[in-house]
Order: structure tokens, then sequence, then C-alpha cells
């Protein structure tokens, strides 16, 4: 027999959660871009609407999450601290709850991860392990969970944590105006899962597209197999959309609620985080240009003359490297 498929997070539930989560998160800007098909490179009558995350705490979306799960523990949860995998923005997330909610985090991050995120984590009061990538990460986690006790925060996976997303998408569903299509980034699912099941609920007709990048294609490779798949490596400068696998709660909810998916370049990525730089003032990471990456790219056609809303997801990038990225030969110009 076929599995169930899981029930995504409903009107009442996600409003719920919103009441939970209070003044602990920010209720962040909507922007609509307008006169801008022209330089972006968009069909004429194009309109971009752009949900700002990026100004959340921490710098992204994950806050939303990691308090859900971590205001689920009793005392003796809290008690005993929460753990969590990251390359960085779940991690800092997963800092700042434990320390909004008296608790301690000891988070678990690969070696590549940005170090500008690992100081991050560290300021926020976590006790940081660093291992070799992100497959080890998983499994020095899982060590932490068994023998510390530590209540173990999924960094995109399970009803707490796509309740905390979908309390993003209640918000730019509400305040963006009817949207035609609206394009998300995906890492693991948890995000798209979220914002997919806040439309369904309040803007049905709304068509919600997932943008995956080429070296870190989970989500693409689980819909082609019908069941939750894994990838050897992640190679993509989007570092943060890089999950080494696709997981059962997430993949049967997009399965559900998704109009498609698509795959972008890092060089689109780049070329994005350019003109969302220069063209808008935004500085952000490689994520959250992957949904006008799309929009510039595989869905310019297809969602022409429409309004669309674009989920504009995290800021965590040192200068260093934002530099290093939009001063690089190999990005093209928009």
């Amino acid at each position: 027999m076929s599995e169930t498929p899981p029930t995504p997070p409903a009107g009442k539930a996600i409003e719920s959660a919103l009441g939970a989560l209070g003044e602990r998160v920010r209720r962040t800007p909507t922007w609509e871009w307008r006169d801008a098909a022209g330089e972006l490179g968009l069909p004429a009558g194009t309109r971009p609407v752009l949900k700002l995350e990026l100004l959340q705490h921490t710098g992204t979306f994950k806050v939303r999450g990691a308090l859900l799960n971590t205001l689920d523990l009793d005392d003796e949860g809290l008690a005993r601290g929460v753990t969590a995998v990251s390359a960085g923005n779940h991690a800092l997330a997963v800092a700042f709850a434990a320390r909004a909610l008296g608790t301690t985090a000891k988070v678990v991050m690969p070696e590549s991860a940005n170090p500008a995120r690992v100081e991050g984590c560290r300021r926020l009061g976590a006790e940081v392990v660093l291992v070799a990538d992100v497959h080890r990460a998983f499994e020095e986690v899982e060590r932490i969970e068994r023998d510390e006790g530590r209540a173990f925060v999924h960094p995109f996976d399970g009803p707490l944590t796509v309740l905390g997303t979908a309390t993003a998408g209640w918000e730019m569903a509400h305040d963006a105006g009817p949207l035609d299509d609206l394009i998300v980034p995906i890492g693991g699912g948890g995000l798209i899962s979220g914002v997919a099941s806040a439309f369904t609920a309040v803007q049905p007709n709304c068509r919600v597209w997932g943008v995956e990048p080429e070296g870190a294609d989970t989500m693409h490779r689980s819909f082609a197999a019908g069941r939750p798949q894994a990838i050897e490596q992640v190679r993509t400068v989007a570092d943060s959309l890089g999950a080494p696998h696709a997981a059962p709660y997430t993949f049967g909810i997009c399965r559900q609620l998704l109009h498609g998916l698509v795959k972008i370049t890092d060089e689109e990525i780049v070329a994005s985080m350019r003109v969302m730089f220069e063209r808008a003032k935004l500085a952000v990471e490689p994520a959250a240009a992957a949904a006008l990456a799309a929009l510039r790219g595989p869905l310019a056609r297809e969602l022409a003359g429409r309004r669309v809303g674009l989920f504009v997801c995290g800021s965590n990038i040192d200068l260093a490297t934002f530099h290093r990225l939009l001063s690089g030969s190999s990005a093209p110009s928009p």
C-alpha cells in the first residue's frame, strides 16, 4: 500500500502559530518592484513582488520554525537544550531561539561553512561543532541528540518547522495582494512547503513554483523517483540551498501543492544577485537571488505579463564573499 500523503498546515493552525510567535519575529515587508520589467530583462508587463524575509532576525526565515520547535519543549526539554545541523542559516536561527527562550544550543556545521555564519552562532551563545561535510554533520547531530538528550530541531522537515515557514507565506499572501504565481527557493523543501500551504489557504489560484540550483537538485530527483532522494555532493554557490537529501514530510507536501519545478545555474544566481544589488539596493546571499534568477531565466516566458511573487529568503553573506562573487568574470551581466 502507498503511504498516506502528509496533511499541509491549515489556515487556523498557521494563524495560531503566528500568535504563538508574536513579537519574537518581525512581519517583514512585501515590496512591489514597480516598472522593473525592462531593466530586469523580463517580458513587458511582468510585475515582480518581493517578500523581504532577509530582514528577519538572523537574516533569514529560519527563526520562525526554530522558535516554534523550541517553544514546544517542556521545562525538562528546555533544560537539556537543543541541537541542529546547518551550513549556517538554520544554525543561526536555532542559536537565536535558544537564547530567546533561555536554553542552550549546540550546532553542527560543515568545515566549509561561511566563517561569518560560524562566528554569528558563537556570538548568539551557541556551541559550534565543525565536521568534514554535511553528511558527517547529520551523523554527529544524531550522536549529540542520543548522548546529551538535546532536542533536535530539523533544518527543513517536520510539522513545526513547516508550520513556522507557513507564517511567512501567510503574511505575504495577505500583504501582497492577488498574485498569479509565486517562486520560492528549495533547499530541503521546508520553506516552500510552508509557504505553499499558506497560499493554498489564502490564494488558492496562485501557482507555486520551486527553484533549485543545478548542483543541488534534490527535489527534482525526488519528484522523478516518486520518493525522497539524496545527492552525493552539494555543488553550488547557494550553500543554504544545499540539502543533502529530501525528507518525507516536506516532499509529500511539495508533491501535492507545487505547480512546477525549475533549475538554475550558479551563473544565473550570481547575475541576479548583482541585479538586486544594483537595481534594488539589496545585498543578498545567493539563495535569496534564486527566485529572481528563475523569473529572469527558465520561467521568463511562462510568467510573462503576470504578477509574480518572489521569496527573498536571506542575507547572510560576508563582504569578502559578496565582492568575490559579484566581481567574478564568470558571472554574466544583467
